[in-house]
């Protein structure tokens, strides 16, 4: 590092502090800015391999060269940082450009699309400079008191160039979380938060079914974003790779995991886990529903009781972790996980809403689902405080260096090291070609996956 100068990681703290006294050129950003995946275009492909475009699509009401500093989010499991820029759009019919003003009784002529740039891939910097006006004079000082502006005197009319490639991405003195026991507190809000949202899956706490289909007609999310469908540009890959238009690369993919689950991703789904250990059936006639959901739970006749599991059935540490929190949510255990899991997060209503349909007492369906949902993004929120603290700094790092940080004393193994050592853990094809640390009571895995990417530069759009 020269004299006063930071780190990107840090830059990135600032900018998060202080997004609001900054805009940034996003003609600019667009024209230079390299994709790190296969662009994707609106609509879906017939089994002719024909688009099929929907018959609205956006124009942008700000139509600016500047827009607001976006939002800074390092990724879960790579080295990668993304800035999601917030662009205000109109919704139009495509046939003849005519705006749509109301859905569903809503005004939709004033919608918000998100696009995501990435500035950091991978441990690389994929955005070298981005082109800035300020709007503070505490913010320009900040910024040339770290290295970062080389001009001497503030000018809000001015535009600042700062030069991302130039910063080293982490700082050599870097100091990061203890992090035993953050995977089990991660995978119980995991495995809740996929319980609530199996059951949200279709229900609104502010509009009922039929303003929900008008939504889903004219391509916007129950929380009114905007959701058209996607498609690979390309259908076929190998021609693709062959003719030069995309290129594949390793990505490096970091997972924090315990001594028995690996990492996350060994949860199965609620809906699915549902489906393996439990029965839904109708009170009265006793009838097995098959293929149940938790979407059935809001039906007051039925009800649920484990599932008689065959001889054959192996029961993962993953079922070990799941089942009494499944349980417990359920009514058939009152062993307090839950209550637990909630209260920690704030979310206490929804505990008295669990203890009061254990006793009996009838919740309403709208009640259920307006208590679920405001439960379901405390949940969400705390779980991601832990990893934009926690997590996702350690991750960066590992990803950026390729060393785990100083204070973290471990020896490398290979998956059948590991599998010797710890025999609960289970690995994927990619996983088993990776690198395994034992940190405290946490297992680093560190392995590789091949992933697509579109080699030529891209204007982004509101595509």
């Amino acid at each position: 590092m020269t004299k006063n100068q930071i780190s990107l990681v840090e830059l990135i703290k600032i900018f998060a502090e202080y997004r609001n006294n900054i805009i940034i050129n996003i003609k600019h950003l667009q024209e230079y800015y390299q994709r790190t995946g296969v662009k994707r275009i609106r609509g879906i492909r017939n089994e002719n391999g024909e688009l099929l475009q929907p018959w609205f699509t956006t124009e942008y009401i700000d139509n600016a060269e500047y827009v607001d500093l976006g939002e800074f989010k390092f990724s879960r499991n790579t080295a990668t940082i993304n800035m999601l820029v917030k662009r205000r759009v109109k919704l139009i019919k495509f046939e003849d450009q005519t705006p749509t003003i109301e859905v569903a009784g809503l005004l939709v002529n004033d919608l918000n699309t998100f696009n995501n740039y990435t500035i950091v891939s991978d441990g690389k910097i994929n955005v070298n400079s981005l082109k800035v006006k300020i709007s503070s004079k505490k913010v320009f000082d900040l910024l040339k008191q770290k290295g970062i502006l080389n001009a001497e005197e503030f000018d809000f009319r001015a535009e600042y160039t700062i030069q991302l490639d130039k910063l080293p991405l982490v700082a050599a003195n870097s100091r990061y979380s203890n992090i035993d026991g953050l995977f089990n507190e991660l995978a119980e809000i995991k495995i809740l938060t996929s319980i609530i949202s199996a059951h949200l899956k279709k229900e609104s706490d502010v509009f009922i079914e039929a303003q929900l289909d008008e939504f889903k007609k004219h391509y916007l999310s129950k929380n009114t974003y905007i959701n058209f469908p996607t498609t690979n540009e390309y259908t076929d890959i190998s021609e693709a790779l062959a003719n030069g238009t995309i290129d594949s690369k390793l990505s490096y993919k970091i997972d924090i995991g315990s001594q028995d689950i690996l990492n996350l991703s060994k949860l199965p789904s609620a809906n699915k886990f549902l489906n393996r250990m439990y029965r839904l059936y109708d009170k009265e006639t006793g009838e097995i529903i098959m293929n149940p959901s938790f979407e059935m739970a809001f039906n007051q006749n039925l009800a649920v009781r484990h599932r008689l599991l065959s001889s054959r059935t192996k029961i993962t540490k993953a079922d070990e972790l799941m089942k009494p929190i499944f349980d417990d949510f359920l009514g058939l255990e009152q062993n307090g996980i839950v209550e637990g899991i909630l209260q920690k997060v704030g979310a206490d209503s929804l505990a008295q809403l669990l203890r009061d349909k254990q006793a009996g007492k009838q919740i309403g369906k709208e009640e259920m689902v307006l208590v679920l949902t405001v439960a379901n993004k405390k949940l969400e929120k705390y779980a991601e405080n832990i990893y934009q603290d926690k997590i996702s700094p350690l991750v960066f790092y590992i990803g950026c260096t390729g060393l785990l940080p100083d204070q973290m004393k471990a020896k490398t193994m290979t998956a059948d090291e590991a599998a010797a050592k710890y025999p609960n853990l289970q690995f994927s094809k990619n996983e088993q070609e990776g690198s395994f640390f034992a940190v405290g009571d946490s297992i680093i895995s560190i392995y590789t996956k091949t992933e697509y990417y579109s080699k030529v530069l891209y204007a982004i759009t509101d595509n």
